[in-house]
């Protein structure tokens, strides 16, 4: 299959159900660093870096006075700070990075499994095996007996 020829239709990101969840949730984010007309210089890639480890998804805005095109920009800050581009819309750049302890979009390490003994397995302290039998079930499904 020939390479795509339009620099648009290159593949940023895998496309997956991560991208996906990541295009979602960065809809509603606002632009926290700014390309000026410097083009990518370090501060921007240092502020670019605290951000990402502060929130994950980071939306990034090229200026048009930019001496870089936003798809060489996107390229060059992706690369800097060992993240991934997740969208390029207009001159909007979404930056992921996973955070390492803390993942908000990827699943982390699996929590360790309760004991058989704990009251996790056993139902929790104090809570009344017939629950559904005090009337809170037909309240919430809307019925009225």
């Amino acid at each position: 299959m020939p390479a795509p020829t339009s620099p648009k239709k290159r593949a940023l990101m895998p496309s997956s159900k991560l991208r996906k969840a990541l295009r979602a949730a960065g809809h509603h984010l606002s632009a926290v660093v700014q390309v000026g007309k410097e083009g990518v210089t370090a501060a921007v890639l240092r502020e670019l870096d605290q951000q990402l480890a502060v929130h994950e998804l980071v939306k990034v805005r090229v200026g048009t006075e930019s001496p870089e095109d936003r798809f060489e920009a996107a390229d060059r800050l992706g690369a800097a700070v060992g993240a991934q581009v997740a969208q390029i819309l207009g001159r909007t750049v979404l930056v992921y990075r996973k955070d390492p302890e803390r993942p908000k979009f990827e699943p982390g390490p699996s929590p360790r499994p309760a004991p058989p003994d704990s009251p996790a397995k056993r139902g929790g302290r104090g809570g009344s095996p017939r629950a559904g039998a005090r009337g809170e079930g037909r309240a919430r499904r809307g019925r009225s007996y």
